[in-house]
């Protein structure tokens, strides 16, 4: 019984997220620079939005670097001859640009093949988390391309 309970309550919360996303959808329009987005392998409609949304004119980037540091996806470190000299600013950024890679790192590594293999060849390197977030940071770095340049993605040259 517990579990009938538990399984309606999903079902109920899972038909209100469809009609926000629904009418979100009808709101919001994708842009002509990023009607790409989507083609960006764990990228859905939502999270198109979102970095669209929170990245503004990707002109006022100037190099990828810039972009990928501004969606939280390269780690911060000072260090001076291999020591370590403070911490860098973990929360400079935007965090609603790093949770929409980290979505998207997740969707891809279950959806996508290419992502998938990149994942694990990563993962059996190092851990889980870094595999992770390496995932994110190729998305970032792809999502910044398709919106500057216009192109649809190409997993070739991401996963290659």
């Amino acid at each position: 019984m517990s579990g009938q309970v538990s399984k309606e309550a999903i079902d109920f919360l899972t038909g209100k997220i469809r009609e926000i996303e629904r009418a979100v959808l009808k709101k919001a329009r994708l842009k002509e620079s990023f009607r790409f987005l989507e083609t960006i392998c764990g990228v859905g409609k939502v999270l198109s939005l979102t970095i669209m949304l929170e990245t503004g004119p990707i002109s006022r980037f100037s190099h990828v670097g810039n972009y990928v540091s501004y969606c939280r996806k390269v780690p911060t470190a000072w260090t001076s001859n291999d020591k370590r000299k403070g911490k860098g600013n973990k929360k400079n950024g935007n965090r609603y640009l790093a949770w929409a890679f980290s979505e998207a790192s997740e969707l891809a590594r279950r959806y996508d093949k290419n992502a998938r293999a990149y994942y694990n060849r990563k993962s059996a390197k190092t851990n889980f988390m870094v595999a992770h977030s390496s995932l994110a940071h190729k998305l970032a770095r792809a999502a910044y391309y398709v919106m500057k340049d216009s192109v649809p993605f190409d997993p070739q040259k991401l996963f290659a």
